[in-house]
């Protein structure tokens, strides 16, 4: 307890004034226009949110601003954030990475609330480097989940037809689904798989086509948000 008292009163050579109050305010407002723009650069979904853009940046001021006020007594800081993890979202944050950004807008906000100003600017250019280092070289991303749908005819149904092709074109494959199609003279496998990251779309129907008489393929692609 000592050690969050020393956290909470580390600002004690700061005067707390209107003044600094307000150079809190900007750099929080400023450095969380730093961390927005990262997070626009570094999206990789469809479409982000432009409310969840204007969240992390009022996230951030509002924290200051508390931080600021409870700076003093380490009990009343953590009775305020109890109350505030009663708040629930309406919208649930479907991307582990959107939860990270918010963590880091608030830890912006905090270190400003607390005017350790160099501290949040260290963090915020570091962190947004390391960020956008992660997105420029794709780091740790695989194959995301495909759904392979594969016609083939009924008089060439039968369990081991595409074996040799997962193996060589796939990490895993898992059959989710058989239905007979065209008045029953067709069977529809649906797969899901993961294709190799050495793997060409079109090289994988091509090689199917061979085996079910040229008859329709198709493959969707899940984007995976965890």
């Amino acid at each position: 307890m000592n050690f969050l008292d020393q956290l909470f009163s580390s600002q004690a050579s700061y005067q707390s004034n209107i003044y600094m109050i307000l150079i809190a305010l900007i750099v929080a407002t400023v450095l969380s226009l730093v961390i927005t723009k990262v997070y626009m650069i570094t999206f990789t979904g469809e479409r982000y949110s432009q409310a969840f853009v204007h969240t992390i940046i009022m996230l951030s001021v509002i924290v200051s601003v508390v931080m600021n006020v409870v700076s003093d007594n380490a009990g009343v800081a953590f009775g305020l954030f109890a109350i505030f993890s009663l708040i629930r979202f309406r919208s649930a944050v479907t991307n582990v990475k959107d939860i990270a950004y918010i963590f880091f807008g608030l830890c912006v906000g905090m270190t400003s609330g607390l005017f350790q100003f160099d501290l949040a600017i260290i963090l915020t250019l570091f962190a947004s480097f390391v960020f956008y280092l992660l997105y420029k070289f794709e780091y740790g991303k695989g194959k995301d989940t495909q759904i392979l749908k594969i016609t083939v005819p009924e008089n060439l149904n039968h369990e081991n037809l595409l074996n040799d092709i997962f193996a060589e074109y796939t990490v895993s494959h898992t059959l989710r689904q058989v239905e007979t199609t065209n008045l029953g003279t067709m069977i529809l496998y649906t797969y899901a798989i993961r294709s190799k990251n050495t793997t060409k779309d079109k090289e994988l129907l091509d090689r199917i086509r061979e085996k079910n008489a040229n008859l329709k393929v198709s493959i969707t692609y899940m984007e995976n948000e965890y």
